[in-house]
Parts: structure tokens; sequence; C-alpha cells
């Protein structure tokens, strides 16, 4: 039996470095003996209708672990990773008390799994790198991380670049814009309230600002824990959190934006030469006696 479901593991693996398995595929080849390999089990729901951007994000996370696994020079029938999504194996999510997605969850060879298999993905996040950290002091089993090649990054910072050396060079007989202080002032307020927002939170986790009833198509902008899988409810309260956090940053930068302003408009050259030359003729008339009162 153990060497019919090594090579049934093996097979799936030839085709694609991470099998989808439903709740009689996850008791056959993960809970029930015997097993002489560990299973690496992320637990997603990836249908457009769960919303989850951070399921998204994190299996294209897993992907690329389980594809430098599978191409390696050290591949063997140790180690496979799989998937079982919500809507797929909701009998597993009930069976193991799970409630929220992604979660990352490592099976041993035997006995069951401890606290340690079970990946927290809220303090390290997800990335591949830290996935192979976790699996080598579950298992002893080392993977190095080979990622795609992407120039998209670079692309943009050429553009970019490109962008401002013409604008640059269009404006070369007027360069008095580089040393604008409320230019440079508005620029640095904004990277401030950019980085202590919790935009920058929403950026780089990308939980949903509301959860979508799959049943009667209610938008709950408030999800309380419960049976149900609300995904991702590990991450809804907290980016209210921030979204509530990031609408007062903004109020606070069009104000302070708003004195900036007021107080360039107060101290411009303009005014100033006009407030000292009313001044001057208000004063010239009050000595004279010739003011427009007297006239």
């Amino acid at each position: 039996l153990l060497a019919e479901k090594v090579e049934q593991l093996m097979e799936w693996s030839s085709r694609r470095s991470i099998f989808r398995m439903n709740g009689d595929k996850f008791r056959k080849f993960i809970k029930a003996p015997p097993r002489n390999y560990s299973m690496i089990v992320m637990f997603t729901a990836l249908q457009p209708q769960r919303q989850c951007s951070v399921c998204r994000q994190a299996n294209e996370e897993y992907q690329i672990l389980a594809n430098s696994w599978r191409y390696s020079s050290a591949f063997c029938n140790k180690l496979f990773f799989s998937m079982v999504d919500y809507d797929e194996g909701t009998d597993v999510f009930q069976q193991l008390n799970m409630n929220s997605a992604p979660t990352f969850m490592h099976f041993p060879p035997k006995g069951r799994p401890k606290r340690a298999d079970t990946f927290d993905l809220q303090r390290i996040g997800f990335a591949a790198e830290q996935l192979a950290k976790w699996i080598a002091d579950r298992t002893d089993v080392h993977i190095r991380v080979f990622r795609p090649p992407n120039y998209s990054g670079t692309i943009a910072l050429a553009l970019l670049v490109s962008l401002v050396g013409g604008l640059l060079y269009l404006r070369r007989n007027n360069l008095e814009f580089i040393y604008n202080k409320t230019g440079w002032a508005m620029v640095s307020l904004c990277i401030v309230f950019a980085m202590t927002s919790g935009q920058m939170w929403n950026h780089i986790r990308g939980p949903p600002y509301a959860h979508k009833n799959p049943h009667n198509g209610q938008v709950k902008w408030y999800v309380r824990q419960s049976s149900e899988l609300v995904t991702p409810t590990a991450h809804l309260p907290q980016n209210q959190q921030y979204t509530l956090r990031d609408t007062l940053v903004r109020m606070d930068a069009a104000i302070t934006m708003g004195m900036v302003l007021l107080n360039e408009a107060a101290t411009s050259k303009g005014d100033v030469g006009k407030r000292r030359k009313g001044g001057t003729e208000h004063g010239e008339c009050r000595q004279c006696g010739t003011g427009s009162g007297q006239q």
C-alpha cells in the first residue's frame, strides 16, 4: 500500500509541482497510514467569489517554492507539495477546525502535526524563502529557491529616469523649479504620510476592504470570527484598522498641505511688495495730511 501511494504521488509530481486534493485524497494520502514522506499542504481559497487577494499572492510564492524543489537535483520522494481549496475540500477545513486562509501546514511521516508544523504566516509572511527555511527546520530538506526573472521593475525605473532626464533637458534653460522649497516640502510630506499610513501595509499584504457573502451576495465591512470560512478572517479586522488610520492620515495630510499653501500665499514676494507699498503710501498720507479721509 505504501509503495502504491508513493508511486501515485511521484506520478502527480511529474505532471505538476503542486497537486490539488479533495477530502478523499487528503484522508488517503495524508491522514491515513502508512506514510514515509512529508507533505506540505496549503489551505487556501482561490475561487474568484472568495475575493482573497492574499491567497493569490501566497499561491504564487508557493508555486515558486514547489517548482524550485521539483526541478532541483535533490528532488526525491521524501517531500511533496499539495493544496486544498476550501470550495473543493470543505470537509477538510471542518475536520481541522480551520476558518481562515491561507494556511501552510506540514504533515510529518509519523505522528500528528505539532504546533510548529503550522507556518506562522502572520509574523513571518509568505515569501518563498521563508517557507523554504521553515521546511528545512521541519524536514531537514533544504530547498534553494529559484525565482523567474522579472524585468518589470527595471523597465519602470528606466522609464522614470528617462522621463525625468527628458524633462530636465527640455527645461535646461530654466531650472529654478529644482530649488523650489515648497515643491520639495510637498514631496517630502507625501512620502512621510504614505509611509506612516495604513496604505503601505495594505499594499504589502493586499487584504480585501470588504467580504462578500457568496450565498446571498451581501457585502460586509466588519466580519466576526465564526465556524464559516471568511477569507481572510485573520487579515480583515487589521485591514479595517489600517483603513481607518489611512483615512485619518489623509485628513492630516490635507490639513498640513493647506497650512503650507496658506503660508506660501501669505509670504509670497508679490504680496509682500504690495503690503509694503500700501503701507508706505498710507504712512505718507497721514504725514502730509492728504489722506483719502481728509480729502
